[in-house]
């Protein structure tokens, strides 16, 4: 199973071009505007056999996953208790780490979910607890209702694919990477997803935030860089 194209197509709705770089010539990034066509093309096809292999692993293997990433986070951070994690509601077979988020919250720990506010906006992150009141948003991804907006500590970002230099590909939206730039001082802005994600490189182009840490169900891989 593949993602439809017409995925790109809502993810755009909710979306820009992080920054400006849309606006700049080509020649001036040092690459062509065939090159950065390239790029791009080369991107969606990745991300639709990224998916495709997510989606066809079982439910168990998920589980088992989920478990082995979950331990690696509390591993990672340690003591939450007075930190604000942002994570996500799993979506297309992403890692399901809503039990983890349960504890955090349970060990004193504030969680948060990401909420696409507007167009070419970055993500704002609302307060959320288990039993919280959820409505749907962007691609009907549900987030809490009337919860208090926040500034998390940690982030932690599902990834699509990600490479050795800790850079992930995502959905192609950009919302991540546009939020990173813009949250200075975070502690840690870490990537989680399963090791066959995992590929030489994602040809990152300077609008790319790389990530602190990437968490599969193998390892906690820091960034070689």
């Amino acid at each position: 199973m593949t993602m439809p194209d017409d995925e790109d197509q809502h993810f755009g709705a909710y979306s820009s071009p992080p920054c400006f770089m849309h606006e700049l010539d080509p020649a001036y990034l040092g690459t062509s505007a065939e090159q950065h066509r390239d790029v791009q093309r080369w991107r969606k096809a990745e991300r639709q056999r990224l998916i495709a292999k997510r989606l066809a692993l079982c439910a168990d293997d998920r589980q088992h996953a989920a478990v082995r990433i979950a331990q690696l986070l509390d591993s990672a951070i340690d003591d939450p208790s007075g930190t604000i994690i942002s994570g996500y509601w799993p979506y297309r077979g992403e890692p399901d780490l809503r039990a983890w988020l349960g504890l955090v919250h349970a060990r004193g720990g504030r969680c948060a979910l990401p909420v696409v506010t507007a167009a070419g906006a970055p993500l704002a992150f609302r307060l959320w607890r288990p039993g919280d009141r959820m409505t749907r948003g962007a691609l009907g991804i549900p987030i809490p209702v009337a919860t208090e907006e926040v500034r998390p500590d940690i982030v932690i970002a599902p990834v699509v694919g990600f490479d050795d230099d800790g850079y992930r590909l995502g959905y192609g939206g950009g919302f991540f990477d546009r939020t990173l730039a813009r949250m200075p001082g975070l502690r840690q802005a870490i990537g989680v997803g399963y090791s066959a994600a995992r590929i030489p490189t994602i040809y990152p182009r300077p609008h790319d935030v790389p990530m602190s840490l990437i968490v599969t169900e193998i390892e906690a891989h820091r960034p070689r860089r």
